[in-house]
């Protein structure tokens, strides 16, 4: 991924986003070179990272043992307008660009088609998710025969990162931008409305205030 040094995310802010975005899209590449990519939730805990795939995707039977993967973690992007800069007033030399932040993660996947394995990851997954509820579903709420029935139409999947280089996180939030011009996004995103524009305008908010 290409990022240039503005736009390169610490350690710490890497962390944060994968804890803020439970999910991503595995991109493989099977035996024929024709690359398969499935969204699935996933949990990251050091240098691994798992998840399931439906049994009925044909993705997880194209992934050879070890084989090279990129789960690739987005979060809000959108639109910029040149005019929504102070600096468009000044000189007129603006042009649009898209914002965005991403974390891309890079290894070698395995899948694991064991029941014990996947009800693990299937927990992890239940609980992170069910936790913060008034009342949480967990697992063993459900009949275990209903369960194990359901565990066998899903396959594990796992993702061993290789080393601290094959994690790259990139926010694109205008920071080559003067301060004027970031805030006039900030105010124009705001004014286009929706959820993921609004949410791009908050990153650049705490970045401009950080």
């Amino acid at each position: 991924m290409y990022v240039p040094p503005p736009n390169v995310m610490s350690e710490a802010a890497v962390a944060a986003f994968l804890e803020a975005h439970p999910s991503g899209r595995l991109v493989t590449v099977g035996p024929d070179g024709r690359p398969d990519a499935t969204l699935l939730p996933v949990i990251v805990s050091g240098t691994t990272v798992v998840g399931h795939l439906a049994r009925a995707n044909e993705h997880w039977r194209r992934i050879a043992p070890a084989s090279p993967g990129l789960l690739v973690v987005s979060g809000a992007d959108a639109y910029v307008s040149p005019g929504w800069y102070a600096s468009k007033q000044e000189h007129g030399r603006v042009v649009p660009t898209w914002n965005y932040s991403e974390v891309q993660l890079r290894g070698t996947v395995t899948v694991h088609d064991d029941p014990d394995w996947v009800l693990d990851v299937v927990t992890r997954l239940t609980d992170r998710h069910e936790s913060h509820r008034e009342q949480p579903w967990a697992v063993t709420d459900a009949p275990p025969a209903y369960v194990r029935g359901q565990l066998r139409a899903i396959v594990g999947v796992e993702l061993i990162i290789d080393e601290a280089t094959a994690v790259e996180g990139k926010a694109k939030l205008s920071q080559n931008r003067s301060d004027a011009d970031r805030r006039g996004v900030v105010a124009g995103l705001r004014a286009e409305g929706g959820p993921t524009a609004y949410r791009v305008a908050e990153e650049m908010e705490r970045a401009l205030d950080g």
